[in-house]
Formats: C-alpha cells, sequence, structure tokens
C-alpha cells in the first residue's frame, strides 16, 4: 500500500480528535473534516450520526442550517469543526475580513452561525490547512466567534484543538492558550515557531503526529472515498483508490 498523502493524514488525524463524540455535524465546504467524521464513524471510534451540510444521502436535516442550530442548541450535537481566515492565541476567530471593520481591504465568506455554534457544541474542532503567520495571527482583526467567555457566561461549547498543515495544539479553555501537541512528519517544532504569529506552551518532548496504519488508509480509500463522493467529487477524485 502507498503512503499517504498529507491529505489523508490530515483525514486521519481529524478523525481521531472525534473519538467519543457520538453525533458529529460538518458544514458546508469542508470534505477533509466530512471525510475525517465519515472515518470516525467507520473505525467505530465514537460517531453513531454524522451529518454533512449540502449531502443528500448523508444529512438527516430537513431544515438545513435552521436544525443545526435547533440540535445544537438541544444538547444533539457532540462535535463540529470550525475555520477562519484568521485564528488568534485566544482561539478566536475572523470570517468577516482583514483590517478595519467595515472597511477592510479583503472580505471573508462571513460568519453564519459560527458564533452560535462555538458556544452550544461541546467539542469544536478549529481546522485550517494553512499554518503561515498570515492565517494563525496574534490578534484577529474581526472576531467573528470568541475562543473562550467571561466565567459568568453559560457556555457549554468552545474549542478544544487546532489542527494545521503542520501540526496539532490543543486548547485550554481556563488558561485561554494553545498546547503545542504534536508536529506533522514534514514539520518541525522550529517551523511551527517560525509558522505561528501567537504565543502558545509547549511541553518539554514534543511527538510527531501519528501517521495512518493501513486500516486508515484502506477506510479512507474505499468507503469513505465513496461516501465523500457524492457531496464532493473532484475531492474524492484526488484520493488514491485502493
Amino acid at each position: 500500500m502507498s503512503e499517504a498523502s498529507r491529505t489523508e493524514f490530515l483525514i486521519a488525524t481529524l478523525a481521531r480528535l472525534l473519538a467519543g463524540s457520538r453525533r458529529v455535524a460538518v458544514g458546508a465546504q469542508s470534505p477533509i473534516p466530512g471525510s475525517s467524521a465519515f472515518l470516525a464513524q467507520a473505525l467505530d471510534l465514537g460517531p453513531r450520526q454524522v451529518t454533512v451540510l449540502g449531502s443528500r444521502r448523508n444529512n438527516d436535516f430537513t431544515e438545513g442550517g435552521r436544525e443545526l442550530f435547533d440540535r445544537a442548541a438541544q444538547g444533539r450535537i457532540d462535535a463540529f469543526f470550525l475555520g477562519g481566515g484568521q485564528i488568534d492565541g485566544a482561539a478566536n476567530i475572523n470570517l468577516v475580513g482583514i483590517g478595519n471593520y467595515p472597511q477592510g481591504k479583503v472580505r471573508f465568506p462571513g460568519s453564519f452561525g459560527s458564533s452560535y455554534l462555538y458556544f452550544l457544541i461541546p467539542r469544536v474542532i478549529l481546522f485550517r490547512e494553512e499554518h503561515t503567520p498570515r492565517t494563525l495571527v496574534e490578534t484577529v482583526d474581526f472576531i467573528s466567534a470568541p475562543g473562550t467567555s467571561p466565567a459568568n457566561v453559560y457556555r457549554p461549547g468552545g474549542p478544544t484543538a487546532l489542527v494545521t498543515g503542520r501540526c496539532v495544539f490543543t486548547f485550554d479553555r481556563d488558561q485561554e492558550r494553545f498546547t503545542l501537541t504534536s508536529t506533522h512528519p514534514w514539520s518541525s517544532t522550529q517551523e511551527v515557531r517560525d509558522e505561528t504569529g501567537f504565543a502558545f506552551d509547549e511541553p518539554e518532548v514534543i511527538p510527531v503526529t501519528a501517521t495512518p496504519d493501513p486500516a486508515m488508509l484502506t477506510m479512507i480509500r474505499g468507503p469513505v472515498r465513496d461516501r465523500i463522493a457524492e457531496t464532493y467529487p473532484a475531492f474524492a477524485a484526488s484520493l488514491t483508490v485502493v
């Protein structure tokens, strides 16, 4: 079996972070997170229900985004993925734009329901494949969704991890700070330091992110590829076929 591609590596990494989550929802334009949810389900890591917005076959919502919000408020979604044009060291995300709002020089797609879901879903995994000081900044230009809230704010949800194309961070909500958990095989701790715009904590020993085992690759290139193809055919075609 051929070695895992970087995309397959990221799918497997995200899937491991879903362990123990029974109900997982995936937003639009999220082929890698969607594939990771299917992989976690196929490997029996926890997910019993995976809902992908934009899918017909893998979507039991009857009212789209509105039902996603309702289920989140009812405590019926355990894990979700969010990204951002900018993410800072306090896990604040920016989906609006760069510069002083509303006269920013760059516009992003918009916040949609990110702040609402960020507050309600217990395990929110941040994912941004690009890992540069441009995207991982000291302070976001606009807070679409805050990573933490004051102690007097009821907030059952929030960030647990950040996965990038270079590493995995975990997030401590009490300390309001990321810790570097592992670096991917093609990266290094120094590279992560150089390419991250915010400060973060480091353990004495930083392991290498685990490589997908043969069982994972077989699943990714077989049933996972087939399931994600319904929503993202071009992405599925880019995955290695068993």
